[in-house]
């Protein structure tokens, strides 16, 4: 690809890029959100026709008219959330489109066959091809969309973030397909936040930054502070800033607290002032813990106390309890997509934003606006819709909603999912400044429980961690106490077993 330029009304989205993938090998793209990495991808994967630039795929002129023609030409793109049909079965899913028929007639023996030649290219060659692909986890359900791209004879491949929603075993059999593919002369395209993957995973790297190519090269002489400092434009110092924080009063104590289903027994104490970070598996009862302190889950049994009020509560009345939550999954459950920045960022606490008992848009933007400008926030006004911000910025506006609120203990679930690096400094600044606070203008620390996948954040921002396995919260030991390796031992629960 080389000059390429797509314009969306006065946007410039891509500014004459050039990208250029080899047979065999893992090319990474990265860049934060918003320097045109998904563009760029929709333009070759033909979701998008290009105003300015050339193609070639293997040395020929390329111009998808659609995706299927891209796809029937070779190229493939596997997004971060699945393209697939639930309510089908698996084989249906992988030849969708292209499905062997005679006449009018699907020839659903051949589909079988085609279906499991292409499943066990990809390593699961004992999954049913008949079963229906809403029963299958997560991992499984990837694999299968990669088994539709490899039964196209897929040239070049294209995976958008594979790994944000995978265990850390699912995606080292993903690493291990990745590998087996470009072993068989696949160009394989790897987007993804997480450096320390782009460093295992691929050859080379291009970085994007404002819709132009602004950097790259082989994957193994460069740094991850580099790649950093590409994608941001400046030098990255600290990438976990971190202040003196001096731990107050208990605002937060659970006593072998119990959900329905999970978690099993959750003992903690947040005090404020701290960051105290929860490690743990996919699956072992994280969200389910921070969701039953909030109140959206029910409590089956221990004792729960916010400040000096013990017992359970709806989720407003936490919220009167200044307690907020940013839940794991913004785009379901952690944002109202379909209203304004100002709506998202002011709902909790609308009190004073007009006469009487009514809100006026003028008030909500002017409270919100401080918010913005703090974090900081890119959108044009606090009246743009958030379905129209980057993934990074709707990840600020739920933030800023917990900031407007005032708060005073804060449930952070996955906080930095899905975002760039530089947004992700920008948070955990943020994190900072809310545990030390601000006596001299009247701010006191707050409580942050963090919860996160990703090991080496829990270790640069919290001042505690307690793993969760299997449904049970390890006790809470000072950071200096833990590295990744033993994380992940307790994760596992092999600490128990030995």
């Amino acid at each position: 690809m080389t000059g390429v330029h797509k314009r969306f009304g006065a946007t410039l989205a891509l500014r004459g890029v050039d990208l250029a993938v080899c047979a065999g090998e893992v090319h990474a793209l990265v860049g934060e959100n918003g320097a045109g990495k998904s563009t760029l991808m929709k333009v070759l994967s033909g979701a998008h026709a290009p105003d300015h630039g050339r193609m070639w795929l293997d040395g020929t002129p390329f111009r998808p008219r659609n995706p299927l023609h891209a796809r029937q030409s070779g190229v493939s793109m596997i997004y971060q959330e699945l393209s697939l049909a639930p309510h089908l079965s698996v084989m249906e899913n992988i030849l969708l489109g292209i499905e062997p028929t005679r006449g009018p007639l699907v020839r659903w023996a051949e589909m079988r066959d085609r279906a499991a030649t292409a499943l066990k290219e990809v390593g699961i060659g004992d999954l049913d091809p008949e079963v229906q692909l809403r029963h299958l986890p997560i991992a499984m359900q990837q694999m299968v969309e990669i088994a539709r791209a490899v039964a196209i004879d897929c040239r070049v491949l294209v995976l958008d973030e594979p790994t944000s929603s995978l265990t850390q075993r699912d995606a080292d059999n993903l690493f291990a397909l990745i590998r087996r593919l470009k072993s068989k002369g696949l160009g394989i395209v790897y987007i993804s936040h997480f450096l320390e993957e782009v460093q295992e995973i691929s050859d080379r790297f291009t970085v994007l930054r404002d819709g132009q190519t602004v950097g790259g090269g082989i994957t193994a002489e460069a740094t991850i502070q580099r790649i950093i400092s590409s994608m941001v434009g400046r030098d990255v110092e600290d990438l976990y800033p971190r202040s003196p924080r001096v731990p107050g009063e208990t605002v937060l104590e659970t006593h072998d607290l119990a959900g329905m289903d999970r978690p099993l027994s959750a003992s903690l104490k947040l005090r404020r002032g701290e960051v105290l970070g929860v490690a743990g598996l996919v699956g072992a009862g994280r969200t389910e813990l921070m969701r039953v302190i909030f109140g959206l889950d029910r409590l089956a049994g221990g004792a729960l106390t916010v400040g000096s009020v013990g017992g359970t509560a709806s989720p407003a009345r936490r919220w009167k309890q200044s307690v907020g939550m940013v839940s794991e999954d913004r785009k379901t459950e952690g944002l109202a997509l379909g209203l304004s920045v100002a709506d998202n960022v002011t709902l909790p606490q609308l009190r004073g934003l007009g006469p009487w008992r009514l809100v006026t848009p003028s008030r909500q933007a002017a409270a919100t606006q401080p918010w913005i400008d703090k974090i900081p926030i890119k959108c044009g006004t606090p009246y743009d819709p958030v379905h129209s911000l980057s993934g990074g910025n709707q990840q600020k506006v739920a933030l800023a909603r917990l900031l407007h609120a005032d708060v005073d203990v804060l449930l952070l679930d996955e906080p930095t999912r899905g975002i760039d690096v530089g947004s992700k400094v920008q948070i955990y600044r943020l994190i900072d400044e809310l545990a030390v606070g601000d006596p001299a203008a009247g701010r006191k620390p707050k409580g942050v429980l963090m919860i996160s996948s990703y090991l080496p954040e829990l270790l640069g921002v919290c001042d505690r961690i307690a793993v969760m396995c299997r449904g049970h919260l390890t006790e809470a030991r000072p950071v200096d106490q833990w590295d990744e390796h033993q994380l992940m031992v307790a994760a596992t629960g092999q600490e128990q077993e030995a």
